[in-house]
């Protein structure tokens, strides 16, 4: 299940996809100082998410058209192969 989707053009900036990320781990550090373990932790994993999503494994990629048809190679070589697995008696 993926919670951030990084192909959103909102994350096409850096100072976002860093503003997102420090806020988090900035809030975490707040919660943490105020003894709140519960809230420190659960803020810090989407904080370390966001991380990972935004800045480690950030690749852009543009969005796929719905008009280029796919394209079935399974069906060629089906025909093809069926001829030749019969063998003729001479």
């Amino acid at each position: 299940m993926q919670l951030i989707d990084p192909n959103h053009p909102f994350y096409k900036s850096l100072w976002r996809r860093i503003l997102i990320v420090a806020v988090c781990l900035g809030w975490a550090v707040i919660e943490a100082s105020t003894r709140e373990p519960f809230w420190a932790v659960l803020v810090g994993a989407v904080g370390i998410y966001a991380a990972w999503m935004l800045l480690l494994n950030f690749d852009p990629k543009p969005p796929e058209s719905a008009s280029e048809p796919a394209v079935a190679d399974d069906e060629d070589d089906d025909g093809e192969n069926a001829g030749n697995s019969e063998k003729r008696d001479g």
